[in-house]
């Protein structure tokens, strides 16, 4: 396990943005009024508190700033905080409770467990978001306990029958559309009938190459009850990533993701889509093999401070990266090639809401 698997911490590392201005959300906010083309999507707004049916992935590196701007525009925002520590994860909630008002979740990676869920919870968090398995009855109760809600990422009927039969307030349903770290073995466009049929009341969310508001005009026109985005805020102000990866998403197409086990340096075997790059390129010609047999296994391509990145780890370049980034995972999703711009995060709620209701 390489040194930045050990240490990583995102507060540590990223530099703060500053957060949008309030006065200008809510006049924002007084001039959109709410608005849901289905009632499944009305039913999952009123359940969680937010104006649209857009949430934000709980990707890693996500910043408090990130949360905010997608909160206070309306949606949900997110933390991916498995790996951060008891001190950061009480830090960020607070920075985000004492920000705004408006609904947010923490998510958590249960293949790393949930450690500091109750830290969370105490910190005032309304939504906890699991993937990668199913909580257990004990963080169920926590949950309840703390009058918070929570979700789980399945992607498939048997996964979403477990998520219901523990009480998800909602289910996200992701595909190997989706970019980033990937469980599923499909499409979700494969599944989604079938789960929305034992669903019942349960909002069903649609994860994995949703990039604008006619993506998620879609995916309500579908039956469903919203639509998560993960691409689309990385490509975001608020997200702290390093300069590199911004310009190649904005360059890329969705034939440039490939779905891969090559970045798995931190979590062995892990299947996730990425942009080709230097790093998977030589991969492959050598024969796609595993751990040490791999070109350049153990070569350090990325620093942080006195933390090192080795070539097929899992975490991607962030603005405060030096070295090689472009030899690092960029992750994306197959709706990348529908993004042209880096705006803020705040607007992309806007903007996606308001292409969804245009058609």
């Amino acid at each position: 396990m390489d040194k930045s698997r050990r240490t990583f911490t995102a507060g540590g590392l990223l530099a703060s943005v500053s957060l949008l201005s309030e006065n200008a959300q809510a006049g924002l906010a007084s001039r959109t009024k709410p608005y849901a083309p289905s009632a499944n999507a009305q039913a999952f707004v009123s359940k969680l508190g937010i104006r649209y049916p857009i949430v934000q992935a709980v990707i890693g590196g996500a910043t408090p700033e990130l949360a905010v701007a997608v909160a206070q525009a309306g949606g949900l925002g997110g933390l991916g905080l498995t790996w951060s520590p008891e001190t950061e994860v009480r830090n960020y909630v607070t920075r985000v409770r004492t920000a705004t008002r408006e609904p947010f979740a923490v998510g958590y990676v249960l293949a790393f467990g949930a450690s500091t869920l109750p830290v969370a919870l105490d910190a005032g968090a309304p939504v906890i978001q699991f993937s990668f398995g199913i909580p257990s009855a004990e963080q169920v109760a926590r949950i309840r306990q703390a009058g918070a809600k929570f979700g789980i990422q399945i992607s498939n009927l048997p996964g979403a029958r477990k998520a219901f039969d523990v009480g998800a307030d909602y289910i996200s349903c992701q595909g190997q559309e989706a970019g980033g770290h990937n469980q599923a073995q499909s499409s979700w466009h494969e599944h989604i009938d079938s789960i929305m049929a034992a669903a019942g009341k349960t909002p069903v969310l649609a994860a994995g190459g949703l990039s604008g508001g006619k993506d998620l005009r879609k995916v309500l026109a579908m039956g469903l009850s919203g639509g998560v985005f993960g691409t689309r805020f990385v490509a975001s102000k608020e997200y702290p990533a390093h300069p590199e990866y911004h310009r190649r998403l904005l360059k890329a197409k969705a034939s440039d993701t490939v779905l891969t086990v090559c970045f798995d340096g931190g979590w062995p075997g892990a299947l996730h889509r990425v942009l080709r790059n230097p790093t998977l390129d030589r991969w492959e010609a050598d024969g796609a093999k595993f751990e040490s047999a791999r070109p350049g296994v153990g070569d350090v391509v990325g620093r942080i401070g006195d933390m090192t990145f080795e070539r097929y780890s899992i975490f991607p370049p962030f603005a405060v990266t030096t070295g090689q980034p472009e030899d690092m995972a960029m992750y994306a999703g197959l709706g990348v090639g529908e993004i042209q711009d880096i705006p803020g995060a705040g607007e992309l709620v806007r903007r996606i809401w308001a292409e969804c209701i245009k058609g």
